[in-house]
């Protein structure tokens, strides 16, 4: 190996460039450490996942373009990319392409020695062509020999007739021989070139532990640029977490386990589970009729989990429209479907990232995305519409329903997979009908509540309203009694107690719109009522309508003057 190409090679390392190189059948047969870096792969998958980077640069569209060069950039594993490929064009060369890509930040590390000097050299020219930054490479006795076009055209020289030139005769106030006598690299310092003070970095190029020449880099071209730029990036970043703050209120738990109102001790050994689950990573699925409160029991079990100040994301599974379903839960790439938001958008999983999503109304997804969701669960991954590529997640799942889920999978409604991987842990929520001994205080908790955010005063409930509350069964639950008492208090007028008068029909009864009589006068009601009766049967023969009553032909003629009946 010559010492031309191993400082190729250490040329390429320490500008930080991930490396592979594709066979015309779009097989990779290298790739450095420096790309698997980049990529965030694990050396012992690269070639399992390599495809789909492949996939992700449109390697094989560019093979098939005959294209000679194509750059262009994307985000990567939340890393931003260049990708630059160039066409192998070698005449020795059975084809294919490089394919070089580097992160937009800094230029971080060396990267790996190619085993070929021609295509090595092919790749530095193409990173030197691509690149806009200043750079110049120098050999161990300070002859340039490469030197992007960025940098010849800040320092004004025709970049061709620099190569082969001494770079004190080059570059102005120039340390790069320096460098190369003393080995040790100088990082960001000052280097004052036509009277403007930049910022350029200088690492020597070691092989075998000796100095073989030296990479210089301009950071900055003015200092002034380094200043605006710190201010420009203070700006993004007090903007960005005003943003973050913004996103936690939004999607943050605000219910705990005290907001759940309830002293039955059904609701209290609840509760006790509830808390017990909330520190495990399991699944929830939380069952109970409609107004029961199941989504407090999802706040709670948050807001008592370790994920506390990571995202809470809520989804209604019945208020989104099936086709935009998908696209809510996982997101889509920009330009995956007509009418997709330029940049794309990052989808509910996405966003719940570490962690909890609430599912509700669980029972009514389709048959379809029970499968995606499915697969999600499974896999810890999600893949958005129109991207080939999984992302991982860390996200909790708490679903909820008010359907009989069992007799869904029963019927075929919903899968028998998903069910068991959604009910690792399952709360259900005792009906309000089951639990009465909640309703006086659940009553003055709600009363509370409304009055002052109506800005009515009630002193208190009355004892005999109470006994109609929970008297009634209270098919709406929680909700309903809410709902009655916000009503209740509409009602009051210039009372203060909410009395049986302000409640609707339905929970007192008709019963005390009637004029209330005497035992005696209902009885006597009753015994005219019934000697009517029998002399309709009777056809008004008196005989057979006192055997009917049962009394002697004597007692039926008095009851029939006391009452005033004509005889029939």
């Amino acid at each position: 190996m010559s010492n031309n190409k191993v400082n190729l090679y250490d040329l390429t390392n320490s500008l930080g460039v991930g490396i592979l190189i594709v066979d015309k059948y779009c097989n990779v047969t290298f790739s450095n450490d420096e790309a698997l870096k980049i990529l965030g792969l694990e050396e012992k998958d690269s070639s399992k996942n390599l495809s789909n980077v492949l996939s992700n640069f449109k390697v094989e569209s560019f093979l098939k373009s005959n294209k000679e060069h194509e750059t262009h950039r994307l985000i990567f594993n939340d890393k931003d990319i260049i990708v630059v490929k160039k066409a192998i064009t070698n005449k020795d060369s059975t084809g294919g392409a490089y394919i070089i890509f580097q992160k937009l930040d800094v230029y971080k590390e060396f990267i790996r020695q190619f085993d070929d000097e021609i295509e090595a050299s092919s790749l530095l020219k193409t990173v030197m062509e691509a690149t806009n930054d200043a750079i110049v490479y120098v050999n161990s006795e300070g002859y340039i020999e490469m030197l992007s076009k960025p940098y010849a055209d800040f320092l004004g020289v025709d970049k061709e007739k620099t190569i082969g030139k001494h770079v004190s005769k080059v570059i102005e106030n120039t340390r790069m021989d320096i460098v190369i006598k003393t080995g040790k690299s100088e990082i960001a310092q000052v280097q004052e070139i036509k009277g403007k003070k930049m910022i350029a970095t200088r690492i020597p190029v070691f092989v075998n532990q000796k100095v073989v020449g030296a990479v210089g880099k301009v950071l900055f071209r003015d200092v002034d640029e380094l200043n605006s730029l710190y201010m420009e990036i203070n700006k993004i970043e007090k903007e960005l977490n005003l943003y973050k703050d913004e996103f936690k209120k939004a999607n943050k738990a605000k219910y705990a386990l005290d907001s759940i109102i309830s002293e039955s001790k059904s609701m209290e050994d609840l509760k006790k589970l509830t808390r017990r689950v909330a520190k495990t990573n399991s699944n929830v699925l939380i069952l109970g009729e409609s107004g029961t409160g199941k989504e407090l029991f999802a706040h709670a079990i948050h807001n008592n989990s370790r994920r506390i100040d990571a995202p809470f994301i809520k989804v209604n599974c019945g208020a989104i429209p099936n086709e935009l379903l998908e696209s809510e839960l996982f997101g889509y790439e920009e330009g995956a479907f007509t009418g997709a938001k330029k940049g794309g958008k990052i989808g509910k999983f996405k966003a719940a990232d570490g962690g909890t999503i609430f599912l509700d109304e669980i029972g009514d997804l389709p048959m379809n995305m029970q499968v995606k969701l499915l697969r999600v669960l499974q896999d810890k991954e999600i893949e958005k519409i129109g991207s080939n590529v999984s992302e991982k997640i860390d996200v909790r799942v708490i679903a909820a329903t008010n359907k009989d889920l069992e007799k869904m999978v029963s019927e075929g409604m919903f899968r028998l997979d998903l069910y068991y991987r959604l009910n690792v842990v399952s709360i259900k929520i005792p009906p309000l009908r089951n639990r009465k001994d909640d309703i006086p205080i659940l009553a003055r908790h709600l009363v509370d509540k409304i009055s002052k955010v109506e800005n009515i005063k009630v002193d208190k409930i009355s004892d005999s309203t109470l006994e109609y509350l929970k008297k009634y069964d209270w098919p709406g639950n929680v909700r309903e009694l809410e709902n009655i008492l916000e009503r209740a208090i509409n009602f009051l007028d210039e009372e203060t107690i909410i009395k049986p008068e302000c409640l609707p029909t339905k929970i007192t009864g008709a019963m005390r719109k009637k004029e209330i009589k005497s035992l005696k006068s209902i009885l006597d009601d009753v015994e005219k009522q019934a000697i009517i009766d029998s002399l309709i049967i009777s056809n008004g023969n008196k005989t057979i309508a006192a055997n009917i009553l049962e009394i002697s032909r004597t007692s039926l003629y008095e009851k029939l003057s006391k009452y005033g009946i004509e005889g029939q």
